[in-house]
């Protein structure tokens, strides 16, 4: 018997009781990253979320696309700027974030996996008022001075999610892809951060698992290992000591307040590695980092 046949049972046997864990539960991907930007890796990510809705998991989708929008604003002479990681969005520019997002990055996610075999559906957060927000106001501390407020223009909070829409397309076999685009109480709309909207779409689902694709493997420690598995109170350790800094604060705070409205698990993991939405889903060892409300 061929050794690589034989491996390969073993690893569909390996999956065998992860497969169990997360049949008919809805898992929420944050999908962005070096894994939007590379063909390949867009091709592999569409065949692994294909894979587990045939498999009878529910796979919903948020996707950013930053990288997008700046190329769009650059090609027709619209000046970009951004205030602590968040870019300055007036109407000239909101009206570039929704054509690229719902327009364009959003349906080419769509035809991704679709060309995959899978049902994909791709809707903004107008649609079915499923996104609800508020403009976001940002407050810089000023040394002896009262906070700063940063107009900071379209930019949006999440203030609920509105699950309907998308409860009725996994019902019906789709795959929901959902642009980060929402609307306040007066129907004005806002560009919010994807990875805040997954979370709080994986909690207003009831999801088993939410997951960040991102362009690193996970958290890693002072000495720059990855971190296997985490709890809420190890991450708040991990950000006052100064382990988790930057840009990855904003992650794991989106992550702790998915596992905190009930998610079971959060996962960070490297968009950038082929299948490795599978690898750390339905492998023991996993390659990600795994925020728990609490360890066992």
């Amino acid at each position: 018997m061929d050794k690589d046949v034989l491996l390969k049972s073993e690893v569909l046997l390996e999956a065998l009781p992860y497969i169990r864990q997360f049949y008919k539960k809805t898992i929420v991907i944050k999908y962005g990253g070096h894994a939007m930007k590379d063909e390949a890796l867009k091709q592999a990510f569409a065949k692994c979320v294909t894979l587990l809705r045939y498999i009878g998991v529910n796979p919903v989708i948020v996707h950013g696309g930053g990288p997008q929008i700046g190329r769009m604003l650059d090609q027709l002479n619209i000046p970009s700027a951004f205030r602590d990681g968040l870019r300055i969005t007036d109407d000239a520019t909101m009206n570039v974030v929704e054509m690229v997002l719902a327009g364009q990055v959003n349906k080419q996610i769509v035809n991704q996996l679709n060309l995959a075999g899978g049902r994909a559906v791709g809707i903004s957060g107008k649609d079915g008022e499923t996104i609800r927000c508020r403009k976001l106001e940002l407050a810089v501390d000023r040394e002896n001075l009262a906070p700063e407020i940063i107009d900071l223009g379209h930019v949006g909070e999440v203030t609920g999610i509105d699950p309907t829409l998308i409860r009725g397309l996994m019902r019906d076999g789709f795959i929901p892809v959902i642009a980060p685009v929402g609307v306040d109480e007066n129907g004005e709309t806002y560009n919010i951060n994807a990875d805040t909207v997954a979370s709080a779409v994986a909690v207003a689902l009831e999801a088993r698992s939410l997951v960040l694709l991102t362009d690193v493997c996970g958290i890693l420690d002072k000495k720059k290992d990855r971190i296997s598995s985490v709890d809420v109170k190890g991450i708040m350790k991990l950000i006052e000591d100064g382990t988790v800094s930057g840009g990855m604060i904003p992650k794991v705070q989106c992550c702790v307040e998915a596992v905190s409205g009930g998610v079971q698990k959060a996962q960070i993991i490297d968009g950038g590695v082929p299948n490795s939405l599978l690898l750390e889903l339905f492998t023991e060892q996993g390659i990600g980092t795994e925020i728990l409300l609490d360890l066992p």
